[in-house]
């Protein structure tokens, strides 16, 4: 069973910067798979922010953060990340990391296994 923590999350102004983290207890029995970063505004249903294959060298955005935010990992530390450049406050949400044991698994939340708690940023203007 693979577990999922996230941090970094906080209170920023507009224009800010934050990195989030997701570390992963627990390999499956395929190794590290692909991750993801969703997100959840109240109110909302939730949506996709981005995605990184197994081997980090594919990647996918939503076009909302598409420029602004950048998704890698580190396998050896079985953490994923999320660089959050220029801040708006329509970032203001719950983020969630997501992990497969597939080495790809797109941008559909269906297509996750595990799930982290969730991490709160708030952008303020």
């Amino acid at each position: 069973q693979v577990q999922l923590v996230e941090s970094g999350g906080g209170l920023v102004q507009v224009g800010d910067s934050l990195r989030l983290s997701c570390a992963a207890s627990g390999r499956t029995s395929s190794g590290n798979g692909a991750m993801a970063w969703f997100r959840q505004a109240p109110g909302d249903e939730g949506e996709f922010v981005a995605t990184i294959s197994r081997s980090g060298q594919s990647f996918m955005y939503a076009d909302a953060v598409k420029g602004r935010f950048t998704i890698s990992r580190d396998n050896a530390k079985n953490t994923a990340y999320l660089q959050m450049n220029s801040l708006k406050p329509e970032d203001t949400a719950v983020y969630y990391c997501a992990a497969d044991d597939t080495i790809w698994a797109g941008t559909r939340r269906e297509r996750y296994k595990y799930w982290g708690q969730g991490t709160q940023v708030t952008v303020s203007s």
